[in-house]
This record gives structure tokens, sequence and C-alpha cells, in this order.
């Protein structure tokens, strides 16, 4: 279920983002990240300000644009895209309502994308109930010069911290392509890529909250609806000096 707003909801029904008392530690506060470009640092506050939903930043932003441009069409000057996303932060930006879930059984997707290994890469979620209904669809650059397995971990790091913000989940499945962070998180090996450990650490206090918790593997052939949005936060991480 839903965590609990400050107003009475009704069921069914789309209620404000909440901020409970003990969770504003996950919502209030910036995941880390890699190194990344002023530019690209900015889009991810805005990401931040909105819960890292991937399409309700992008559209603010594109509305920000003034005149012919957006986010990521070649006519928006890095100027005028740094000046559009300091008015979107000094407005104040709004998370978008939080949908009601089936039940407290959920699945998790993750990926990760680094152009060049390392290179520019994003990270990726997607939040879905039991009957596996959309619920979130998250995304963010993860840094100019990060390596696939850094943007698995955020990526999980990323829709673990939404989900527990947002949910109570009993069960979770995670769905997830990367053995080097299957055999880290439930194998218990130690993380095999310098840097990593804090993503680690923080994966493995959330999962810590959640009851009932365990992995599929995909396969590079299976479908995985967050290997788009890690596609466009490496896009975002791709932004130059700016």
């Amino acid at each position: 279920m839903a965590r609990p707003a400050d107003e009475t909801t009704e069921r069914g029904r789309e209620v404000p983002y909440p901020v409970p008392d003990g969770w504003r530690d996950v919502t209030d506060d910036r995941l880390p990240a890699e190194h990344l470009s002023p530019l690209a640092a900015l889009v991810d506050e805005v990401l931040a300000g909105v819960g890292y939903e991937m399409s309700a930043a992008t559209d603010a932003i594109d509305d920000a644009v003034p005149g012919y441009g957006g986010l990521f069409d070649p006519a928006t000057d890095p100027d005028e895209l740094r000046r559009a996303l300091d008015r979107l932060l000094e407005s104040g930006l709004d998370r978008p309502p939080v949908p009601e879930p089936t039940g407290d059984a959920f699945v998790l997707y993750v990926d990760g994308s680094s152009r060049g290994n390392p290179g520019p890469a994003g990270a990726g979620a997607v939040i879905m109930d039991a009957a596996e209904e959309q619920l979130a669809r998250l995304g963010r650059p993860v840094g100019s010069r990060a390596g696939n397995n850094t943007a698995e971990y955020v990526a999980l790091q990323l829709g673990l911290s939404e989900l527990l913000a947002r949910y109570e989940p009993r069960a979770l499945e995670v769905r997830i392509d990367s053995m080097t962070v299957i055999r880290d998180v439930w194998g218990g090996d130690d993380p095999t890529e310098s840097g990593v450990e804090t993503y680690s650490e923080a994966v493995a206090a959330a999962l810590s909250s959640v009851p009932d918790h365990r992995y599929t593997h995909l396969a590079d052939s299976d479908p995985n609806p967050a290997d788009a949005l890690a596609t466009v936060g490496a896009d975002i991480a791709a932004f130059g000096p700016g």
C-alpha cells in the first residue's frame, strides 16, 4: 500500500507524494552521483525534485525552454538550457502523485547503461505492482565517465529508494541483468568494481527493510522497460561542460 500522506486519501485514487516521519532522508536528499558536468548536474537536480520521474522532469524542462527547442533538441543552446533549469529550480518542483498499488508485493526492473565502459552512464528503474501495472518510471544520469556495473548499482539504489519512499513493500522481485551486482547483493560477494561500496551498502540497507525479496536474472534477450530510461540518463550524462 502507499505510505500514508498527511491528508485523507481514498483507495484507488492517486495521492500526493508522501513524506512520512522517518523517511525524510530518502525523500529530501538527492541520491549520490559520480562526476557530472555542471549542466548534467542541474538536470539531475531537477530529476531529484520530481522524484526521478524521467518523463515529468523532461516535460518540465521542455516547457521551461523558451521558443523552439527542448532538453534534447539540437536547437537548444547550453546557456539557454542552463537558465531554464535555474528558473525551474528557483520556482520549485512538485513530485507527481503516487499511484495506488494492488497490494504490498512489487516488481522492480533496473538497468544501467554506460557508453564506452567507462563513459557517459545512466540508470533506469521501473516500479510495478504484483499485477505488473507500472507505478513509476525513474531515471537519472550516473556520471560522465562511469562503468556499467556502477550504473547498475545506481539503478538498483534508485529503484529501491523510491519504492521505499512511496510504499510499504512486504515482497519484492528485482529483475536485473548484471550477474556482478547479483553476486554482491544476493550472493554475499565483495564488490569487484572500485568505488561502488557506497551504493552496495545503501542497497543492502534498503533490502533489509523488505521482509521477502528475491531476484530474477534477465538474459540479454529479455525485455527490460528500465533500459530506455537508463539510455536517456546516459544521454544526460553526456551533456558537455555547459
